[in-house]
């Protein structure tokens, strides 16, 4: 993944000194309130309708010279040739040695995506076709149950990561579109819970299993996997197992092991990373629970934000804008946070989503080159569904010491039955914004103002709109990747607790016999002995 070369990036860029000039000379002195009230054109000049989304930028600490300033930064990034290089399937995963072409994953019949020789458009489609068949035969019943001919009523999707959390962010966001008498669970941790207490809320004549790995060798999920294959055996039979398990992987001995009919398998490829596969066969579960024709209403909004980026100028792009802010506020105005806040109920795991979506790309210590990098990286980020988390930490945001910068996001049609109930949510959500940035000027300095907050309107939240707010986040990481010079699609810094949790797998088995690891390892392990 090129770019300029810099001895100190990007400190050492032109963009970023001006950046940092302009910030301590001009902006560390500015209030929010007061820039509002000296402007009243603020929100036409810092605010961008496009594709649907309305994004309000004018409660963050910029004039216009610092967006200008940022632009350049943009510029002398190289973001668009990256972002060319990205859409034209060149290796920008250096360390892994991959195209990343998630844009693939919803591109249209004609749209040209290619990894190397492979028509990754063709593949793609092969694919979704394939679901597409699969899932209108589950609906209809022509694909039923084992022996009953019931049709199905649950489907459990089994795996963790990038194959749980878009899944389950995804279903519970679309609650809404789901198809009448399927209902989805999903099951991720390797501690038994989530599986025993889906295990007991279904009938094993009429649940469709889906596992969900490219390897099909993740420890958390293959355990849960197959316990929940023991527990469907015991009850229902081994025969029956090619029938209720689907299988997203590309590891076909081990699917041949587990039982797991060559017609029910669903590939996908290394172009992919799995925090960005919710959109692939990875999202079977999403598509059972919706319907196909909403669920290719999720990648047509996802296609929208795709072709946005790809063409609309640096200053009127939505992921870009983000991506620019976000660098701001974390390096220039110290925020060590990103609080995303949904004022919809439906997109309560959307946080969680975003969590690992931002901080598994972008959570790292070393440039593309390997040299260590020398200003912050991703903020942490959290977050509640709105008016619940205003009883809750809200405290902080108004008046802690942390600076946190902050995400709004609210369809204007609420997803629930009473509009009048949304409008008390969306009217709570502009009175925080309001009272973030302009605080209480009563003398005391108990209410500072000054945090910065974007607020992402919407019209209502429905397949294609979610799709949207996927790729929007998406490209944002990506254009924070760009400016901060790492890799944001490999992930190297979970590697070595999986291997040490493979070593410490037989130690907690069996004590006794473990003579490794530091004081407090052989400490606890004493301790799970005598309490166990």
């Amino acid at each position: 993944m090129g770019g300029k070369k810099a001895v100190n990036w990007p400190r050492g860029l032109k963009s970023w000194g001006a950046l940092k000039d302009h910030c301590r000379e001009d902006i560390r002195k500015r209030h929010l309130g007061d820039m509002f009230r000296r402007d009243p054109e603020r929100f036409t000049r810092f605010s961008i309708e496009a594709e649907g989304l309305l994004l309000d930028y004018s409660r963050h600490r910029v004039t216009r010279k610092t967006m200008k300033l940022l632009n350049r930064l943009a510029l002398e990034t190289n973001v668009e040739a990256l972002r060319e290089g990205m859409f034209a399937g060149e290796h920008i995963n250096e360390s892994e040695d991959r195209a990343v072409l998630h844009a693939a994953l919803r591109a249209d019949r004609d749209d040209p995506y290619f990894d190397g020789e492979l028509d990754a458009t063709a593949a793609v489609h092969e694919v979704l076709d394939r679901m597409d068949a699969f899932v209108r035969a589950v609906h209809s019943g022509q694909y039923a149950g084992h022996g009953t001919g019931r049709h199905f009523t649950d489907v459990v999707n089994i795996g963790i990561g990038g194959s749980d959390l878009g899944i389950e962010m995804a279903v519970g966001a679309l609650a809404n579109y789901a198809v009448p008498g399927l209902r989805v669970h999903c099951v991720s941790n390797i501690d038994g819970v989530g599986l025993a207490d889906t295990l007991a809320r279904i009938d094993p004549a009429t649940t469709l299993f889906v596992v969900c790995s490219k390897t099909f060798t993740t420890l958390e999920t293959l355990t849960n996997a197959h316990a929940a294959r023991a527990w469907f055996v015991e009850r229902f039979g081994a025969e029956a197992v090619r029938t209720h398990f689907v299988g997203v992987s590309t590891n076909h001995e081990a699917m041949d092991e587990f039982g797991i009919s060559p017609a029910n398998r669903f590939g996908f490829w290394d172009f992919v990373g799995g925090r960005f596969s919710m959109w692939s066969a990875v999202g079977l579960a999403i598509a059972l629970g919706i319907g196909m024709d909403n669920f290719r209403a999720l990648l047509a909004g996802g296609r929208v934000i795709d072709r946005h980026f790809r063409d609309a100028p640096l200053d009127q792009n939505l992921p870009v804008l983000m991506g620019l802010l976000s660098v701001w506020n974390t390096n220039f105005l110290g925020a060590e946070s990103l609080a995303v806040l949904p004022y919809d109920s439906r997109l309560a795991r959307f946080p969680a989503y975003l969590q690992q979506l931002h901080m598994e790309s972008n959570g790292k210590g070393r440039r593309r080159d390997g040299t260590r990098v020398s200003v912050a990286t991703a903020p942490v980020l959290w977050g509640e569904p709105g008016s619940n988390a205003q009883h809750s930490f809200f405290q902080l945001l108004h008046q802690g010491t942390r600076q946190v910068a902050i995400d709004f996001l609210a369809p204007v049609q609420g997803s629930g039955p009473s509009q009048g109930q949304h409008d008390l949510a969306l009217a709570n959500m502009l009175a925080q914004a309001r009272a973030l940035a302009e605080g209480d000027d009563d003398g005391s300095g108990g209410y500072p103002g000054n945090r910065p907050s974007t607020t992402l309107l919407f019209q209502k939240l429905d397949p294609e709109t979610l799709g949207k707010l996927v790729a929007l986040y998406e490209h944002k990481v990506f254009v924070e990747s760009v400016i901060w010079g790492i890799n944001a699609f490999d992930q190297p810094g979970v590697e070595l607790g999986k291997r040490l949790a493979r070593e410490m797998t037989d130690a907690v088995a069996q004590p006794d016999g473990f003579q490794g690891g530091d004081a407090s390892t052989r400490g606890l392990l004493d301790a799970i002995v005598r309490w166990r």
